[in-house]
């Protein structure tokens, strides 16, 4: 069974940085891709960043310039990171983040689609 756990969130200033990081553990078979999205009350939920394991990086036109994800390999693939440094911080961004991973379990089965319970960031203004 696959876990995705996230840290990091938190109540920071407007001009602020926060860290978040998820931590994937479990039956994983090989990753395709880690990432984070995040959802803004009210609002559906929408991608931030996304990083594929050919190390291809793919950023919200809102962040792009801000945010940085990053991804720790684990020689067992039953633990990976993926971090995501967000830098210059506004009140926009405010929104419960969710870490998204793309895995396939096992060598006989397909990617599926996984994601944590969130964690909540709040920037003030």
């Amino acid at each position: 069974q696959v876990q995705l756990v996230e840290s990091g969130g938190g109540l920071v200033q407007a001009g602020g940085s926060l860290r978040l990081s998820c931590t994937a553990s479990g039956s994983i078979f090989s990753i395709d891709t880690m990432g984070w999205y995040r959802q803004a009350p009210g609002k559906q939920r929408e991608l931030v960043a996304t990083l594929t394991s050919a190390h291809i990086t793919n950023y919200a036109d809102s962040v792009k310039g801000r945010f940085t994800i990053s991804r720790d390999n684990a020689k067992n693939t039953a633990q990976n990171t993926v971090y995501l440094e967000m830098n210059s911080l506004k009140p926009e961004d405010t929104a419960v983040y969710y870490c998204y991973g793309y895995f396939r379990p096992t060598l006989r089965e397909p990617e599926y689609h996984y994601w944590g319970q969130g964690t909540q960031v709040t920037v003030s203004s």
